[in-house]
């Protein structure tokens, strides 16, 4: 059985605080064995760590580390979802990513591939996931990039 919570202090993670939702809306929901993440924003330190349009005046490395912050936020949130604990996890399912980008950028994935790597990165091949990835032309809070998931955890 895989140990999440070592995994993650192996890597020299640390999670942020699960961040309140600013809506009407939840963090996560939990329906049988499955959570369902609502849409992370690259929070770092409780404020959008990368803001602005990914070809423009930011660098698909800027995406990347947007889209990682993501990850880590989403990770936080299925903690929560977990009880407290990431061995509970079974696999991440599916990844939804959204990246603010200029008119003339055809890079989106390669921004979400921060959200992925660090999923395979934490989970092994229990990571390993369906995804989406697409260029948008706004997100709140002026954020680079957005990510929602699904993940199937021990009933």
């Amino acid at each position: 059985m895989a140990d999440y919570d070592k995994r993650v202090q192996e890597l020299g993670i640390t999670l942020p605080q699960a961040a309140a939702p600013v809506g009407n809306y939840v963090g996560y929901t939990v329906s049988g064995n499955l959570v369902f993440v609502s849409g992370q924003l690259p929070l770092d330190g409780g404020k959008v760590g990368v803001q602005g349009r990914v070809g423009d005046k930011l660098t698909v490395d800027d995406g990347y580390r947007a889209g990682r912050l993501c990850a880590l936020n989403i990770i936080a949130q299925l903690k929560a979802a977990c009880g407290g604990s990431l061995n509970k996890v079974n696999r991440v399912l599916r990844l939804g990513g959204f990246v603010c980008v200029a008119p003339d950028f055809y890079d989106a994935p390669k921004c979400v591939n921060g959200a992925s790597d660090l999923m395979v990165e934490i989970f092994g091949d229990a990571g390993r996931h369906a995804r989406f990835a697409v260029g948008v032309a706004t997100l709140p809070a002026n954020a680079a990039v957005e990510v929602d998931a699904t993940f199937e955890i021990k009933a």
